[in-house]
């Protein structure tokens, strides 16, 4: 192969690691809110479409206006991924069931290419009838109606042609919605038809009946999709590939989705060095995620973890050293009194709604697991220390008047 043709194939290469980060963040990209992504996806689709069924066992979906991988059923140990609004807020029952029902209505026979706002919260309410779903009247049923709404956009399902959501909800001013109808019916990952619970409906094993014959394969899926494996979650044909294969997993996730393969004795995760390919932002800006970085450290500088140490959550050995509530609350405690005048007022009034956020933070990293005695805080926690921004030094007309600053991570 001349250098020519070799540098063609690994710019190829290139875009297609691009292209398969970008549907690994966005698992929905529209031309409208993703053009250079959506490009890119188009462009290399046939090969795309092999690797994320050879890799993962995804579903990929390419049309000229849209992409959509369609993901299949995680296994049970896997960290919960729900949907956020735009402050953050993760989404209650409430707004999931609202986030149904505006998918259902924005497929109202009726319902033509564009809607407005007041108009699709009508059909909202219409169908919930229909469907004997009681929907309230108060200021949070609106807020939770908005949010599905809102989700939408941001999914480029929706999009803000004249007026926005955002003006409807604070002014009841009115909004004029465009609806892209060819990615509707590729919103849900998998058919409702013939699930008779929840439960049925989440079961990977149904999903894919050969799935425990192709170790390899949930291996990645469970490497891709979690910041942090616990060796305890893994199968024995998982743990068995990743004995033996360890080099050959690493090659596939470094050519497929640029990740770096990192091994240890309790557990094991894909990172990726530019720190751009996660749902999850931690370290990460905003007080949840600063208060749970200083949390963190706090606990290791306490307790200490190392690798050999075990507790037990719910029957079952985990590595990693056991914190009680009460040392949670303590440093909670600790953290706000030192540091609060840098967190939102809300939290500061409110600790254990602090401790709340970041505690579920840290479990959607695997950093901690939460039961009623405590958090058990894992190893793999010592990875994370905060850099703090110094204050400035000290002026002598700052000493001769005793204007001392007061303590400050984040300037």
């Amino acid at each position: 192969m001349s250098p020519e043709s070799a540098g063609t194939e690994e710019h190829k290469a290139h875009e297609r690691r691009l292209a398969a980060r970008a549907l690994l963040m966005q698992p929905v990209l529209t031309a409208a809110r993703h053009p250079e992504q959506l490009a890119l996806v188009r462009k290399h689709s046939p090969q795309l479409k092999r690797m994320f069924t050879t890799v993962l066992g995804y579903q990929l979906v390419v049309e000229s206006t849209f992409a959509r991988l369609l993901k299949a059923p995680l296994s049970a140990d896997t960290v919960p991924r729900p949907a956020f609004t735009r402050n953050d807020r993760r989404f209650t029952a409430r707004t999931y069931s609202y986030l149904a029902l505006v998918c259902a209505s924005l497929l109202a026979p009726h319902i033509s290419d564009q809607v407005l706002m007041s108009v699709l919260v009508e059909q909202v309410r219409a169908d919930a009838v229909t469907a004997e779903i009681t929907l309230g009247d108060d200021l949070g049923a609106s807020r939770d109606l908005v949010r599905a709404v809102d989700v939408l956009v941001d999914w480029g399902v929706l999009t803000e042609t004249d007026g926005s959501v955002a003006g409807w909800e604070t002014r009841q001013e009115e909004a004029l919605l465009d609806i892209h109808r060819p990615l509707l019916p590729h919103l849900l990952s998998r058919a409702l038809s013939g699930f008779d619970s929840p439960v049925a409906l989440l079961d990977g094993a149904q999903a894919d009946p050969l799935e425990p014959e192709q170790p390899r394969r949930s291996l990645r899926r469970k490497l891709v999709e979690n910041p942090l494996v616990r060796r305890e979650d893994l199968t024995e044909a998982e743990r068995d590939v990743l004995s033996r294969e360890r080099r050959e997993v690493a090659r596939v996730l470094d050519e497929s989705f640029g990740l770096v393969l990192e091994a240890r004795s309790e557990g094991v995760l894909a990172y990726d060095p530019e720190e751009a390919v996660s749902d999850v932002a931690f370290p990460g800006s905003g007080t949840v995620a600063h208060a749970a970085l200083l949390f963190v450290n706090a606990l290791n500088d306490e307790s200490r973890p190392a690798a050999g140490d075990t507790a037990t959550v719910a029957g079952r050995t985990v590595p990693g050293v056991r914190v009680p509530w009460s040392a949670v609350e303590a440093n909670i405690d600790l953290i706000i009194e030192q540091y609060g005048s840098a967190f939102a007022k809300s939290y500061v009034e409110k600790p254990s709604s602090l401790m709340q956020e970041a505690v579920l933070l840290l479990e959607s990293v695997s950093i901690v697991v939460a039961d009623e005695d405590g958090l058990v805080l894992h190893p793999a926690s010592a990875r994370y220390r905060p850099e703090p921004h110094r204050a400035p030094a000290r002026t002598r007309a700052m000493r001769r008047i005793g204007d001392q600053p007061p303590p400050t991570l984040f300037g």
